[in-house]
């Protein structure tokens, strides 16, 4: 199996220079292209179709952000891992709307990039421990209250969107069609009581399903 394929994007230049060095020293990784801006990012990710793209949310052009929600929106493939200097609950929402998979703290040790890329790439969600109980209802359900009667299809597709799957690709990998997935979907949130993929990724933190390792 060949390397996991990165394209890096942070307007400083210094910052990306350290996340190359960071990057390149695993032995299955290797960048293949960097940015400064959010739209050449995008551009990249288009051309060059990485295993990943990691973005600095506070770039010109837009920032991370949007780039993520391009990236997402044209190239399904690519995951997103986005890097920022913000714990707070709006930027964390706005990001996983936008399509990102992955939440790392600039603050955090460098060893949790190279983890949320490889959990990424793996399929699942990486949330940067600092935040994620951000996510979690500010007051739990009480012990013994009911629990939604999900069926098995709905939670699996649950979880798939939780860990950042596209409806065509959760279509595709559980050979059926789109329309079905979307029934799924709709049905599991209103029970559920979920409004937003945000609101997706709080439950299934809350159940346990986006285990960081």
């Amino acid at each position: 199996m060949g390397k996991l394929r990165i394209v890096l994007a942070d307007d400083h230049g210094v910052v990306r220079a350290g996340l190359r060095a960071l990057i390149e020293v695993q032995p299955d990784m290797e960048v293949v292209g960097e940015a400064a801006d959010g739209p050449t990012a995008a551009d990249l990710a288009r051309d060059l179709a990485p295993d990943v793209a990691v973005l600095d949310v506070s770039m010109p052009n837009g920032g991370g952000a949007r780039a993520a929600e391009e990236i997402r929106r044209d190239c399904p493939a690519v995951r997103v891992v986005v890097l920022t200097a913000y714990e707070d609950r709006s930027y964390l929402h706005q990001l996983l709307k936008a399509g990102a998979s992955g939440y790392v703290l600039k603050r955090a040790a460098a060893d949790d990039l190279v983890r949320a890329i490889r959990t990424v790439v793996a399929g699942g969600t990486y949330l940067d421990p600092a935040v994620a109980g951000q996510l979690l209802p500010t007051r739990p359900p009480a012990a013994g209250g009911p629990t939604p009667d999900l069926s098995d299809r709905e939670t699996d597709v649950l979880k798939l969107l939780a860990q950042g799957y596209l409806v065509k690709q959760i279509a595709a990998r559980l050979a059926v069609g789109g329309r079905t997935i979307e029934t799924y979907k709709v049905r599991a949130m209103e029970k559920l009581g979920l409004k937003s993929r945000a609101d997706i990724v709080r439950y299934a933190v809350q159940r346990g399903w986006l285990g960081g390792d």
